[in-house]
């Protein structure tokens, strides 16, 4: 089968379990420009198991350029399962080049995309070497509020622990120093997501990175970051 034939095929599994009553995902309300099936979370990851047996044989290059081809099908649950059925196999996940990974970044519109796919591919190959620290800076440079919200979220690989992260504070500030006086409610959430996970494994540089920016940071993240630190909750 070709490409086009696969990706027709994982489309009508995705319209099997497509309901106009039920939220993408469960996410209660982002806007994209893409179109949106209705497919919950659960049954997104039914269709990614089932699609990872059915394409066991294939190779990484064969499973990378199927993925990108996902991506730019302009449908929500397309993208998302591209960085599923990648996230799944880690030899094909490796084998991404710098360029492939931009590409299957280029369509992020909504930060249930850009939080997916830094998590899940962009994160986690800055921490691995693939990308290095002048590809997510770029995109700090972006006019494109989700260019500078995925720069930031890729910090979260770093650390978070079930994707394999042990801590780097050095990288993580880096780029939360540099968003300090950006006041778009994305990333400002995503900088409160940042330190509050590097919480985790380093509280003294969080704590010292606060009180050196504490005027200059959005009063969200004064809240939230200081409630984890003291509470180890983001509300009190």
């Amino acid at each position: 089968m070709t490409n086009a034939e696969i990706i027709d095929l994982i489309l009508e599994d995705l319209k099997k379990f497509a309901a106009a009553r039920h939220n993408t995902l469960g996410v209660p309300s982002f806007t994209t420009s893409m179109k949106r099936l209705g497919v919950s979370a659960p049954r997104l990851k039914t269709v990614a198991k089932n699609w990872s047996s059915i394409l066991y044989d294939f190779t990484p290059e064969q499973w990378n350029e199927l993925c990108i081809l996902l991506t730019k099908k302009g449908i929500f649950e397309c993208q998302i399962l591209a960085y599923e059925l990648l996230w799944k196999n880690k030899n094909a996940l490796k084998g991404l080049t710098p360029e492939q990974i931009l590409m299957l970044g280029s369509t992020l519109d909504n930060w249930a995309s850009t939080d997916t796919y830094c998590t899940m591919i962009a994160g986690w190959h800055w921490r691995e070497g693939t990308l290095t620290n002048s590809h997510i800076t770029e995109w700090l440079k972006s006019d494109n509020r989700w260019r500078r919200r995925a720069a930031v979220v890729c910090t979260i690989p770093l650390n978070l622990r079930s994707k394999g992260g042990t801590g780097d504070p050095q990288r993580t500030l880096m780029i939360c120093e540099k968003v300090v006086n950006d006041r778009d409610d994305m990333v400002v959430k995503a900088l409160s997501w940042a330190l509050r996970e590097l919480s985790k494994s380093d509280k003294r540089a969080v704590e010292n990175f606060i009180k050196k920016h504490w005027e200059r940071l959005h009063p969200r993240v004064r809240r939230e970051v200081t409630t984890k630190l003291e509470t180890g909750r983001k509300n009190g």
